[in-house]
């Protein structure tokens, strides 16, 4: 399995893979002019390491912005991890939100109400 590692750019998140806590990043705003073009190795890869691993997978998501393109994308991938939810793979969201952003909560509440597996909303500042 490939590691996953993205810099972070002015319109795009960090995102990378941390192999010993199976953990998957996504820290920045998210607003790329092709947003479809951006998610795809990220989708890519999340189904590669579903399709190998049964392990437990943590997700911790601290993006503040993100256009309506990568709203879809961040669906696309959170139906990956509930799929794998459904078949028995141990699955956990983690969303870090501004509290003084009352958006970026609405926001992870909508995300929350796609998917069955845990997804604790954290308050975070920074």
């Amino acid at each position: 399995m490939e590691s996953l590692d993205l810099p972070q750019t002015r319109t795009t998140p960090r995102v990378s893979f941390a192999l010993q806590t199976r953990t998957l990043t996504l820290q920045g705003e998210s607003y790329p002019e092709n947003s479809f073009q951006f998610f795809e190795p990220i989708l890519a890869w999340v189904d590669g390491y579903l399709g190998e691993r049964r392990e437990a997978i943590t997700i911790a998501v601290n993006m503040p912005y993100m256009n309506s393109s990568s709203t879809k994308c961040m669906l696309d991938l959170l139906d990956r991890f509930e799929d794998a939810w459904r078949h028995g793979q141990p699955v956990l969201m983690h969303w870090y939100y501004d509290p003084d952003n009352g958006r970026a909560l609405e926001l992870a509440e909508e995300f929350r109400e796609e998917v069955s597996f845990p997804f604790e909303t954290v308050p975070a500042r920074g």
